[in-house]
């Protein structure tokens, strides 16, 4: 296990530096320099388009942690009370 998140931890690093070759680098609008390859967001619309996902993504990742640590199961009325209920 300890291993398998080294692992991880030293790809995530190293994989921030190989996103972009030196063109499409220079293609690439300041703000995104470097993270892709392609030509990148070429105007407001596709800014937004990104903003809205990334929200969306945010929000989604903020309740599935927030549900994984404390799931709020204790009412009695729970589905999963059928499965263990013993009568």
């Amino acid at each position: 296990m300890k291993r398998n998140i080294i692992l991880f931890v030293a790809l995530f690093i190293t994989g921030f530096r190989t996103f972009a070759c030196e063109v499409c680098e220079n293609n690439q609008p300041e703000p995104l320099k470097g993270i892709t390859h392609g030509q990148g967001p070429t105007g407001t619309l596709d800014y937004i388009i990104i903003g809205i996902a990334s929200v969306i993504v945010l929000v989604a990742l903020f309740l599935s942690i927030k549900f994984l640590v404390k799931p709020r199961e204790g009412n009695p009325d729970h589905i999963k009370n059928i499965v263990l209920d013993e009568n």
